[in-house]
């Protein structure tokens, strides 16, 4: 049995965030397996538009970004399954395996006080409260009990990397406008 799968090609929004990627089929009705890259994946179930791209490696059954209409998305075990138009039995779900989901930042659910997505810190500049700079949010780490934020600066030439506990002790506070998180923390920690 064959199946032509239906997508809708179109842009990429320009806030688009990466939330996960296509494991492959579940079942034979068109549903398919979802591993999102955060253990919060809410992004996922509050859009109903995901954006897809081919995954860098491997066979590629479409080229460019298309948009999937979701109709339902739910937990399954430590995945998510979902189910879209135009995916309608297993060998369309499995023509998708692979492919990285994106979801526009816009649609992301709001975040509650002194609550924020990674996605946001990467890239703010981290100050002490003396003022100096610490450095760029390159990545975040989850390490189980906390999260920890680390951080690119140059010294003599070189780039370097200094992590940070992101707990209320060590981060004061977070200014997203700002594009700037305050700490206490020294440069010789």
């Amino acid at each position: 049995m064959t199946t032509s799968l239906t997508l809708e090609l179109t842009e990429l929004p320009a806030d688009a965030v990466e939330v996960g990627r296509i494991a492959d089929a579940w079942g034979v009705k068109g549903w398919f397996k979802v591993m999102p890259h955060s253990a919060s994946p809410e992004a996922l179930f509050s859009s109903k538009r995901w954006y897809l791209q081919p995954s860098e490696r491997g066979a590629k059954t479409f080229q460019g970004t298309v948009l999937l209409k979701i109709r339902q998305a739910k937990d399954h075990s430590d995945t998510i399954v979902a189910w879209a138009d135009g995916v309608d039995d297993r060998n369309a779900a499995e023509a998708l395996r692979g492919a990285r989901v994106f979801v526009p930042r816009s649609s992301f659910p709001s975040t509650g006080s002194d609550e924020y997505y990674w996605v946001d810190l990467i890239g703010l500049a981290v100050v002490n409260r003396e003022g100096v700079a610490l450095g760029q949010v390159r990545e975040l780490l989850s390490t189980g009990p906390q999260t920890v934020l680390v951080l690119s600066y140059e010294q003599d030439g070189k780039t370097q990397e200094r992590m940070i506990p992101f707990v209320s002790a060590f981060v004061d506070k977070v200014e997203l406008a700002e594009k700037r998180i305050t700490v206490d923390w020294q440069p010789d920690y």
